[in-house]
């Protein structure tokens, strides 16, 4: 676990101009791991930012994966889940968005700012919807700066 809290203010640091966010994308297999695949079958040109973790439902996903992430140094983990009423496992996706208010709670805890995670619905055919979104969380991550503990590690 994490010792301390850990201060997550941009406006306290310079902003690195070269800073390229590394985001750890955890996708449900059936809809948006699904639909990221039919996006590079198709060409689609996305940020190379993203790297994908494949899970069998998005209500899979443990908050302590995620925390884990942003220990290890990812600056965003973007949570992959099918639209609600399409969960493959019924009701998966049900608990992921359930789920949602504790994760961000305790990334709160932590001392992470909440943007740090995102859960988007996305299905196997949005495979454009889920290049845009990426670009925008990469717009929205080097405006965050860096994750803390990505400092702390180099000290």
């Amino acid at each position: 676990m994490i010792k301390s809290k850990i201060e997550d203010n941009p406006s306290s640091e310079v902003i690195d101009k070269d800073f390229e966010p590394f985001i750890l994308g955890i996708f449900c297999n059936w809809c948006t791991y699904t639909g990221c695949d039919q996006a590079g079958t198709s060409r689609m040109q996305r940020p190379a930012n993203l790297r994908v973790m494949r899970v069998m439902c998005s209500g899979r996903v443990e908050p302590e994966m995620v925390i884990e992430a942003l220990k290890r140094g990812a600056d965003g983990v973007l949570i992959g889940a099918c639209h609600i009423g399409d969960c493959h496992y019924v009701n998966g996706n049900h608990k992921t968005v359930r789920r949602m208010p504790v994760l961000v709670n305790l990334i709160e805890q932590y001392g992470f700012n909440p943007n740090r995670v995102w859960l988007r619905h996305i299905s196997a055919s949005e495979g454009a919807e889920l290049t845009e979104i990426v670009k925008e969380y990469v717009k929205i991550l080097k405006e965050l700066g860096p994750n803390p503990l990505k400092n702390q590690k180099s000290r």
